[in-house]
């Protein structure tokens, strides 16, 4: 395959998978910000947050100065000048789709370009007249007819390897980011054992943004906390958006891809994953739970660079 389509590819789904993340996160953000004041930064600081996750703080603030909720939902949602914003990220993910539309089915590119039609309506309609929710879900909504389709339609070639490629590291990323933002929210003193309500809603909103509620409730007992969250958000296999889980799928696509100039992101695949499998939840916080994320989206950011030089650079 030529590495300028990898490339479209890889960054559809990419653009795509970040399009319902940032979905994700705004909505529990959104709803953390409806939270009554309790002095710790439950207000506009959980929007703002999403800001800072997205590297976005110092754009947002040369545009619009003072930090406001609306502007903030705004800018992160459908603002066209704000690249990392969701209409944005379907605006980069249509391009990509065109590019490469000989390489994805017909199911796959009309899914895509509805979106891309759709959210065009939305804007002009403008969010306070659609709703912030209901626009969240519609974006989740869209992604999982956009990952069924590709499921669903295109051969199991190398094609759909790099879409599967483009999702996960992307998913790997948000994870980590939204799992941080959550716990430097509630600061790093914060008792893991907390029984507080304010600690069980906003636990149990990152668990719900992360589609891991349920599975929460089925693999252990008792009130989410930040322990058994990190766990459950880290180093379970069985959760579709742990990083682990994410590292396991990297791990097998990557090994699926003929030639040899993918070995050093095969080796680094290989190292993260062993990395997560032998490492307990115990362990991860007597190094520091945000120390822990940052190394870990410093080595995801090293992988993507890696598969970057390996498969997506012309030769």
């Amino acid at each position: 395959m030529l590495s300028r389509t990898a490339d479209d590819l890889y960054w559809m789904s990419r653009y795509l998978e970040r399009a319902e993340n940032l979905a994700r996160m705004l909505d529990v953000s959104y709803s953390l910000s409806l939270m009554p004041q309790s002095g710790r930064g439950d207000g506009q600081e959980a929007l703002a947050m999403l800001l800072v996750i997205t590297g976005t703080m110092d754009d947002y603030r040369q545009r619009h100065g003072e930090l406001q909720s609306d502007r903030m939902l705004h800018f992160l949602t459908l603002d066209a000048e704000n690249p990392a914003s969701i209409y944005s990220c379907l605006a980069a993910a249509r391009t990509n789709a065109h590019a490469v539309r000989g390489r994805i089915t017909a199911d796959m590119w009309e899914n895509i370009n509805a979106s891309w039609l759709e959210i065009r309506v939305i804007a002009e309609q403008g969010l306070g007249r659609y709703g912030a929710t209901r626009f969240c879900e519609w974006v989740k909504e869209r992604s999982h007819l956009s990952r069924g389709a590709t499921v669903g339609t295109i051969m199991r070639s190398d094609a759909y390897r790099f879409i599967r490629l483009g999702t996960f590291i992307e998913r790997a990323d948000n994870t980590l980011r939204l799992l941080d933002a959550r716990y430097e929210l509630l600061g790093e003193e914060e008792d893991p054992d907390d029984r507080s309500a304010r600690a069980y809603y906003q636990w149990s909103a990152l668990l719900r943004a992360l589609s891991s509620f349920e599975a929460f409730a089925e693999l252990y007992r008792g009130s989410p906390r930040a322990l058994k969250v990190a766990e459950l958000l880290l180093l379970r296999p069985e959760v579709p958006r742990s990083l682990r889980a994410c590292l396991e799928e990297l791990q097998a696509i990557l090994s699926s891809l003929p030639g040899d100039n993918g070995r050093p992101a095969q080796r680094l695949a290989a190292e993260l994953v062993a990395r997560v499998r032998y490492t307990g939840i115990n362990d991860v916080f007597e190094q520091g739970l945000h120390d822990w994320i940052t190394e870990s989206i410093d080595q995801l950011r090293q992988l993507g660079l890696a598969i970057h030089s390996a498969y997506l650079e012309a030769a």
